[in-house]
């Protein structure tokens, strides 16, 4: 993986082994500091009056905050890939979940929020409820993978964390609040939060994508792969439907959940073509009584 120096803002590799790292999950903007930008002036130093502009202000003001809880590198998904390598863009795809999930801390930047945790419970839950992350398909998998997550606000004040905003969180996106809990974050650091995933039903995790929307059509399928441990190429330009059948067919690879199939979905003789109507998509997995969850449910 690629990260960025918290110090040099310069790109290094990293092929094998990484040194522990901070992450940022965010909503894109209209103007963000791209790759391409980075590789161009790797010596900072040299330019700093450009770095002072609105569109590196996220990347400078995120390095500042890793760097003053001690971590020299950073991984920023608009800066440390290399969206013009369609190989790179598919491996960073399928490795998204893994990259959140292996990160020391992961900095949830809500640029549309005001509150911060000084706020009464009850105004800051409104406020995050109104955030555009909540409403993002791939923020869902930057919520759940990693172990710790700090929420700020657009002033990159603290808003709280996943531990202490459980409660705000479970309402706001029907995850059960027991994945947002210090024991969900032992079970993250100890390396069995995916064994503890696996006690949710399939229907229960595609139901909380339900209400969630991406720019591009496939990607409200892509950004589900990590969720559940499936891999496979992205195909732009194949629509929502088709992505998201091949999702089905991944997944039903992997389990025996009959959940799967709660909305008329099916397998064809060979066991491979799963949900290929030409309306498939998560909005199929809207909360519904009687297929959310299984009894181990309440073990995690």
């Amino acid at each position: 993986m690629r990260l960025l120096n918290t110090k040099t803002l310069e790109l290094t590799t990293h092929p094998r082994d990484h040194p522990p790292y901070a992450i940022l999950s965010h909503t894109w903007g209209d103007n963000e500091a791209p790759f391409e930008a980075f590789v161009a002036r790797p010596k900072w130093q040299r330019g700093l009056s450009r770095i002072q502009k609105r569109r590196y202000q996220k990347v400078m003001s995120a390095c500042s905050l890793a760097r003053k809880q001690g971590y020299d590198w950073i991984w920023i998904d608009t800066c440390c890939i290399d969206k013009s390598s369609s190989t790179e863009l598919s491996e960073a795809i399928n490795s998204m979940y893994s990259y959140y999930e292996k990160s020391s801390i992961c900095f949830a930047y809500l640029v549309d929020v005001d509150t911060d945790i000084t706020a009464p419970r009850e105004d800051l839950a409104v406020s995050l409820a109104s955030s555009r992350w909540f409403t993002r398909g791939w923020t869902l998998q930057e919520l759940i993978a990693p172990a710790v997550v700090e929420f700020y606000n657009k002033d990159w004040a603290e808003i709280g964390t996943k531990v202490s905003l459980s409660s705000t969180l479970e309402k706001i996106t029907s995850i059960p609040a027991a994945l947002f809990t210090q024991a969900w974050h032992t079970l993250c650091a100890g390396g069995m939060a995916r064994q503890s995933l696996n006690l949710l039903s399939v229907a229960q995790k595609l139901s909380w994508a339900a209400t969630r929307k991406t720019t591009r059509a496939e990607d409200i399928a892509y950004c589900l792969m990590g969720l559940f441990d499936v891999h496979m190429p992205l195909l732009y330009g194949e629509g929502e439907a088709k992505a998201f059948a091949r999702l089905q067919a991944e997944i039903a690879k992997n389990t025996n959940d009959q959940s799967l199939f709660a909305w008329g979905s099916w397998l064809d003789e060979d066991g491979c073509d799963v949900a290929t109507d030409e309306n498939s998509n998560t909005e199929q997995f809207m909360p519904a009584s009687g297929t959310m969850s299984h009894p181990t449910m309440r073990n995690i």
